[in-house]
């Protein structure tokens, strides 16, 4: 992998990681559609660690409700009053929210992997997440903010998450969609989708360190990395206060679009091909 590909990648993950469009699906699909031979014990650890440019971006996009966050779970546990606050309560929705792809992540990681490294399911997989970010906005009902959602509306966000291990399949996409399906505004709903991608993000970084170590000629590949990280963390801060103004006025539907579109033309190169 070449420092211009890598600053490429990295764009394209700092734009994608948020935007419901599928960063894992870009990954694949915009290295065959430019025709990159990038050696594939590379892909998948660049793929995952390029996510902790968006962590660190995400992380200080949104520090001060982190903190909160953070300082009233701990309080809250220590006063023997877990749920005594808003952001005591946001925080084990949070860990609830995690629980099912952490899970699931870790049973079929191997499995995981191999479907990374095929353009075509990638491409139908973006079918998938056009068709939640459809039919979340066709059947919402109503609007609430985070203050009134409950641990049901958590568990379902996490499970839509599950769908996101698969490349293709937008996380954003999915657990924003998991919100409206509970009707929870959809800036609300990315909000808690952007805080809820930290503990996954940072595991996935994790657990691709096995990965990270066992790449041929490390130190030649660690200069892509890290430029890889630095323009994915740019971009996906950008990425973020864009998404949440956007969402102020707009709905997903034009997401939808883009991810319909993109897997059309991605199957026809293909079967050219």
């Amino acid at each position: 992998m070449t420092i211009w590909q890598a600053i490429i990648l990295g764009i394209i993950q700092g734009l994608t990681e948020f935007l419901p469009v599928s960063s894992s699906g870009h990954l694949v699909i915009a290295p065959y559609l430019f025709g990159w031979q990038i050696p594939e014990s590379q892909i998948f650890p660049f793929d995952v660690l390029v996510q902790w440019g968006t962590l660190l971006a995400v992380i200080i996009y949104f520090r001060k409700d982190l903190w909160g966050i953070v300082r009233d779970f701990l309080v809250g546990i220590f006063q023997k009053k877990p749920f005594g606050s808003t952001n005591a309560r946001m925080g084990w929705y949070l860990v609830i929210a995690t629980i099912p792809a952490v899970v699931i992540g870790f049973l079929f990681k191997d499995a995981i992997e191999q479907v990374f490294h095929s353009v075509l399911a990638t491409a139908l997989f973006l079918l998938v997440t056009a068709g939640l970010l459809i039919i979340s906005e066709k059947i919402q009902k109503t609007s609430k903010d985070l203050s009134k959602m409950n641990w049901v509306d958590a568990l379902v966000i996490g499970f839509c998450q599950v769908l996101s291990i698969l490349p293709g399949v937008s996380r954003s996409g999915s657990t924003i969609a998991g919100g409206l399906f509970r009707n929870i505004h959809r800036t609300e709903a990315a909000r808690f989708s952007f805080l809820m991608s930290i503990p996954v993000m940072l595991g996935a970084g994790l657990l691709s360190l096995d990965d990270l170590f066992e790449i041929p000629n490390l130190l030649s590949f660690a200069p892509s990395m890290v430029v890889g990280f630095i323009s994915a963390a740019i971009v996906g801060f950008l990425s973020i206060h864009w998404l949440l103004k956007f969402l102020n006025k707009n709905k997903l539907i034009y997401f939808a679009y883009y991810c319909i579109i993109l897997s059309v033309l991605t199957v026809i190169i293909f079967l050219v091909r």
